[in-house]
């Protein structure tokens, strides 16, 4: 599609609209959904909307219900209607496509085949008007050079077919006569029946719209084309048609072949694996193989440098890719094919396959083409991709599984760190599942408040005295029992949630510490420090959000520190700086969190607003041995102390660390030495038994 579409997906469950949406905005729409029917109505009223995806079961208006409020308002033509149901009860559907719905999926979901639909559904819609009887109409196509005009007698069964129509199949003006058999017999089979039933529709209608399809139709040459069919029906005194005209335009160059780039698109490349696997049949030790790859960070791409840059890189790739693949001796017979399925996603069908070790190599050779930049608009852009194959080995009935196992196998080298390639298995998509499902349930664990904070002690190394808290967010999933931080946050930054999960680990922590300051004063008065992920400096009212926790909470703004990652503040002018400087304008501590892993340099320091840097675990593990590095760590300390910084070292998890620290100047630690991280109430506990006495509650 030459403009990007909008379509409205409408589903009570939000599982589905999260899964389904990010699927359609991968292949080229933006995606508004709606919850309820009122909601999908208003939606259509207050907006351009294209196409509607819409759950036939839902609680309060049905769509049904909804559908037919739409068709009230906007014909079948004007907004393509799509029901999406998992009912069993086939008058229900029929009951939806007698009100004027377009088509319909079933549940689960098979995306390629609801992805055909709706692209079937949006081309239809796009076609131009058809001609009607009139002699306003055949002039009007008469001025498309491109369509050839026919003229059909229903009663004698004679068609007239202008020299363009016949042109368009690759024959001359004497080569077909005027018999009906000259158009039906040249239809694709698998097209015939819906060629058939759209004109037999047409004549028992009575609405006097023009009639559209599209269909195959043979060429002189052996090949099919694909055609566009417009017409109308001229009807006798008593209703009954008794003739139709119309035109037939060449579409196989839109249809087949992606705008963008000239490859061609997710049509033709599923015409060409249905013959691939009708050959494999015939002959089994004729392997085959596709590979789906999906561009790393393409998103950031568009978004940091225009869709201008986006839409060249996409070029730029799709030409690597088509080099790299052999060739045969025309388009079509091209021994590999290359394809464009939409966004930044690409296919190749590799045939003639002798093993399936093949296949890595092949994929290797694939992942060669994103070693070297891509130079576009003056400037270098890297890119990789995340591949995914599936081999002719399997079972396969069509060609929609395998573009189905492909792309769960194209997912899981994602979820495995990206720019890797990851060929199909048998429980892969069980994996995969799986993963769908802990997503939809670490959404609703945020949503819901089930997200807990645990808190590791900060001690004062001079006398070893708890002087505040690290929060540390914790998911104690109901059925999996506790899930580590260090799977549920990246998935969290990769699901987009993590700015909700931030802030709720920084409420809990700011009204707990509230909390204790005021039922245990102390001088200073103790602190908390929450994290920040980089993703949540995306947000623009970042600095209001964190404001509006800490006034509601109570806490001593000076009382909180925020722990940020160096990668934030690497490059010059970010808008991330500029959040810090009015945090720490607002009287909030800002901490440097694993010092020493990333790229900051003294001079970079120098001009930020921290007041503390904390060493990382790493280097502390390593102060004691041969290969001690208390050196380093005297650096980090004398630089910290130098800049007026505090210096915090974590990970400390013996006594000889914790001499060491104290004895370098190090100000504060924390680590297994001093104590496990603690729930609240356990902290709480612990915070009073350090105020009932005047010994350390931790003793070296």
């Amino acid at each position: 599609m030459s403009q990007t579409k909008r379509i409205l997906l409408v589903d009570d469950e939000e599982a589905n609209r999260d899964m389904l949406s990010r699927r359609l905005q991968r292949s080229g729409f933006v995606v508004d959904v709606a919850a309820d029917g009122e909601t999908a109505l208003e939606r259509v009223r207050g907006g351009d909307v294209d196409l509607v995806l819409l759950d036939c079961m839902m609680p309060g208006l049905t769509g049904v219900d909804v559908l037919k409020l739409l068709r009230a308002v906007h014909s079948a033509d004007q907004l393509p209607v799509i029901m999406v149901t998992a009912l069993n009860d086939s008058s229900k559907i029929v009951e939806a496509l007698n009100l004027g719905a377009n088509d319909f999926v079933t549940k689960p979901v098979d995306y390629p085949v609801a992805l055909a639909r709706i692209e079937s559904q949006l081309a239809r819609k796009a076609v131009e008007k058809a001609l009607r009887e009139s002699e306003e109409r055949y002039a009007l196509a008469a001025r498309g050079s491109n369509d050839g005009l026919w003229d059909w007698d229903l009663r004698t069964h004679r068609i007239y077919y202008s020299d363009r129509w016949k042109a368009i199949l690759g024959y001359g003006p004497d080569e077909i006569d005027d018999g009906e058999e000259e158009w039906f017999l040249r239809v694709h089979a698998d097209d015939l029946a819906l060629w058939k039933r759209d004109l037999e529709s047409h004549w028992a209608a009575r609405s006097g719209e023009t009639l559209e399809c599209e269909f195959r139709m043979l060429h002189h040459l052996g090949t099919y084309r694909w055609v566009r069919c417009c017409g109308a029906v001229v009807r006798d005194t008593a209703g009954k048609p008794v003739r139709m005209a119309g035109s037939m335009a060449d579409i196989t160059g839109a249809k087949v072949f992606d705008a963008l780039t000239g490859l061609p698109n997710r049509l033709l490349f599923q015409e060409r694996l249905e013959q691939a696997l009708c050959d494999y049949r015939r002959n089994p030790s004729d392997w085959f193989a596709v590979l789906l790859l999906d561009l790393d960070q393409f998103k950031s791409t568009n978004d940091s440098m225009g869709h201008s840059v986006g839409d060249q890189l996409l070029v730029a790739v799709s030409e690597r890719l088509n080099a790299s693949v052999r060739k045969g001796n025309a388009r079509f017979q091209a021994k590999d094919m290359v394809s464009r399925f939409g966004g930044d996603e690409f296919a190749i069908l590799v045939t003639g396959l002798q093993d399936i070790s093949h296949v890595e190599p092949i994929a290797g050779r694939i992942a060669d083409i994103f070693r070297q930049p891509f130079k576009l608009s003056g400037r270098s852009v890297c890119c990789t991709a995340s591949i995914g194959a599936v081999t002719s080995n399997l079972n396969y009935g069509t060609a929609a599984e395998i573009v189905r196992d492909a792309d769960t196998a194209m997912y899981s080298a994602k979820a495995q760190g990206r720019a890797r390639f990851e060929l199909f298995s048998e429980d892969m998509r069980a994996r995969l599942l799986r993963r769908i499902e802990k997503e939809t349930e670490l959404r609703l664990a945020i949503e819901t408040g089930q997200i807990s904070v645990d808190y590791q002690a900060k001690v004062r190394l001079s006398d070893e005295r708890v002087c505040g808290f690290e929060a540390l967010a914790r998911w104690n999933h109901p059925t999996l029992g506790p899930i580590s931080p260090t799977e549920f946050i990246p998935l969290a930054e990769e699901m987009g949630v993590i700015h909700e999960l931030g802030m709720s680990v920084l409420r809990q922590a700011c009204f707990a510490m509230a909390g204790w300051q005021q039922q245990y004063p102390t001088i200073p008065p103790l602190e908390v420090s929450v994290n920040l992920s980089p993703l949540q400096f995306q947000q623009a009212n970042l600095v209001e959000q964190i404001l509006q926790i800490v006034a509601e909470s109570g806490i001593q703004p000076s009382t909180l520190q925020l722990e940020i990652t160096e990668s934030v503040v690497m490059d010059e002018g970010t808008t991330a700086v500029d959040m810090l400087v009015r945090l720490k304008a607002a009287g909030i501590g800002l901490k440097i969190d694993d010092f020493g892993t990333g790229y900051s340099s003294l001079s970079r320091l120098t001009n930020l607003p921290f007041d503390c840097l904390k060493i990382d675990r790493s280097f502390v593990v390593k102060m004691t041995g041969l290969d001690s590095n208390v050196d380093l760590i005297s650096s980090i300390v004398s630089m910290g102390r130098a800049l007026g910084m505090d210096v915090v070292a974590e990970g400390v998890e013996d006594v000889a660390q914790a001499a060491a620290l104290r004895t370098l100047g190090c100000g504060y630690a924390q680590g297994f030495f001093f104590g496990k991280p603690l729930d609240s109430n356990a902290a709480a506990e612990l915070i009073a038994g350090q105020m009932k006495g005047d010994a350390a509650v931790f003793q070296s």
